[in-house]
């Protein structure tokens, strides 16, 4: 194709030309639903970080994924779950890093998970993946704050929660909720803070599951476990635990479930705006919401 017919293909489907420079594309947004993705994959060891997403360790069966710009999309696609068929078979790995280099389609996954689907000499092989809608995991819901939060810097990490997020809010001892922002390492941020807690933190995913755990502490870098779940339906009252090796704990805390409300704010931010390139070569059965 010509540069002008490029040009005008470009101007018909409203889109913008952008420079071929590794621009991530316009939509960016985490796989979600019962959409099937075709792409390929390729392999990488995280050598036992947690990745992009902060997470304190890669996952202790090592079934990971470290996804591109664009499906990353700033953070909104930690913690979810995609299943991968390749070759060889399916593997279910969870979204756990950044892959600067992987255009839409392409996934990076840990060397345990592609041996799951295909002989690891073959470097790169065809796959399909879908996001896993309410995935079973093992726990609760589990809050850390960051090191350097505090009564002036609120800062917390959402963890177990299954599928992808759409928004936290929290509040302390006094006033209403007030929304966080989520960062592309994965922490969720109100500037100016809350004051010293404990605090009650209000949990929506992208499907419009919802809960609120109280009593969360200013406790920086510990961890603190939930015995409620956001993924699958229902979510049962539970109490928010420490580890035993935590200061004390402040009373248990309580948690409800309650319908989300409507949101018309996307998980996903903007990007820069996609190359014509990579729209033209996107195979037609990559069938994203994009």
């Amino acid at each position: 194709m010509t540069g002008a017919g490029v040009a005008a293909l470009a101007a018909v489907l409203g889109i913008t030309l952008a420079v071929r420079s590794g621009a991530a594309p316009a939509c960016a947004a985490p796989p979600t639903g019962n959409t099937v993705h075709k792409g390929k994959a390729s392999f990488y060891d995280s050598q036992g970080s947690g990745g992009n997403c902060s997470f304190p360790s890669a996952p202790a069966d090592r079934l990971y994924v470290a996804l591109g710009p664009s499906e990353y999309a700033k953070a909104a696609a930690c913690g979810g779950y995609l299943d991968v068929t390749g070759p060889k078979g399916k593997v279910r790995v969870v979204v756990m890093d950044q892959c600067a280099g992987c255009a839409p389609g392409h996934i990076d996954l840990s060397d345990e998970a592609f041996a799951r689907i295909a002989d690891r000499s073959q470097g790169v092989v065809p796959v399909t993946y879908r996001a896993v809608v309410d995935p079973p995991v093992k726990g609760g819901l589990t809050f850390r704050m960051k090191d350097g939060a505090s009564q002036w810097w609120f800062a917390v990490q959402v963890g177990n929660h299954g599928n992808p997020l759409r928004s936290v809010e929290a509040k302390g001892p006094s006033g209403g909720f007030r929304a966080a922002a989520r960062q592309d390492y994965n922490y969720w941020i109100i500037d100016g803070g809350l004051g010293a807690g404990p605090y009650s933190i209000r949990v929506t995913d992208v499907y419009g599951h919802q809960t609120t755990a109280t009593n969360i502490r200013m406790a920086p870098e510990q961890l603190q476990r939930s015995t409620v779940s956001l993924s699958g339906a229902g979510t049962p009252a539970g109490t928010a635990r420490t580890p035993s090796s935590s200061p004390p704990a402040q009373p248990s805390p309580t948690v409800s479930a309650t319908p989300a409300p409507p949101s018309p704010t996307s998980a996903a931010p903007t990007t820069p705006a996609a190359t014509v390139e990579a729209l033209v070569n996107t195979d037609p059965v990559n069938t994203s919401s994009c």
